[in-house]
């Protein structure tokens, strides 16, 4: 059973919420403390972890730009409606994911599994010998071991970077629809307020440096990954 840490001090919640994964057969432990709850995400052996923004201690920002420094483990965020700017820095910070309070539980569930197909996805196509290297200029990409490089220098991308960069390069010369992007890298189609692929495509792009240049926003249509003229 897959393995899910909640860190939230709200006490109701979490027994709501491990109730509810209980039914869906996932395993859950939950902290009420930032600092408590970082020290316990870098244990190890969590799956997941849902993470509440306003936390005692340490917020649920620090705590995950902590948890970056030294693990990749999926991250949904859990933030206040409406406040945007919690959102947009979370994913910033490396989430893979955010939902909004208040949520239904067969929502976060829904985004659960869809970051577990994501990753099961990355890894089926890393184990595909035919995915292999990718390499467009000075950016290679490896499946197989989920990094990316610039001449030679990892781009230090986070899971959904990665997946993104992958899908474009993967489809270079042509464009990638919006929503058949957030499909394949966030497992969902986007609503009308959501923006949490432009804020991981910002990301991306700066970590490129010539982001803008090497990834295209075709209006009303999607993304291009340019292939250099030879």
């Amino acid at each position: 059973m897959k393995q899910i840490l909640i860190i939230d001090d709200d006490y109701e919640l979490c027994e709501l919420l491990a109730e509810y994964l209980a039914s869906e057969k996932f395993t859950t432990t939950s902290i009420h403390n930032g600092r408590k709850g970082l020290e316990k995400a870098l244990t190890g052996g969590f799956d997941l972890i849902i993470l509440d923004v306003m936390l005692p201690e340490m917020n649920g920002l620090d705590v995950l730009k902590n948890l970056r420094a030294e693990a990749n483990t999926p991250v949904i965020m859990l933030t206040a409606r409406g406040d945007e700017i919690d959102r947009i820095l979370g994913l910033e910070l490396g989430a893979d994911d955010y939902l909004p309070k208040p949520f239904s539980p067969r929502e976060l569930v829904a985004r659960i599994r869809a970051v577990f197909r994501r990753l099961t996805s990355a890894s089926e196509d890393g184990s595909d010998k035919s995915s292999g290297r990718i390499e467009i200029a000075d950016i290679c990409i490896d499946a197989a071991s989920r990094t990316a490089e610039k001449g030679g220098v990892s781009l230090g991308l986070t899971e959904v970077e990665f997946a993104i960069l992958e899908q474009l390069m993967r489809s270079a010369g042509n464009v990638v629809e919006r929503q058949i992007l957030a499909e394949k890298v966030l497992g969902r189609r986007l609503t009308y307020d959501d923006r949490s692929l432009d804020v991981h495509m910002s990301n991306l792009r700066k970590k490129i440096g010539n982001g803008n240049e090497a990834i295209r926003t075709i209006r009303g249509s999607g993304y291009l990954y340019v292939k250099p003229e030879n």
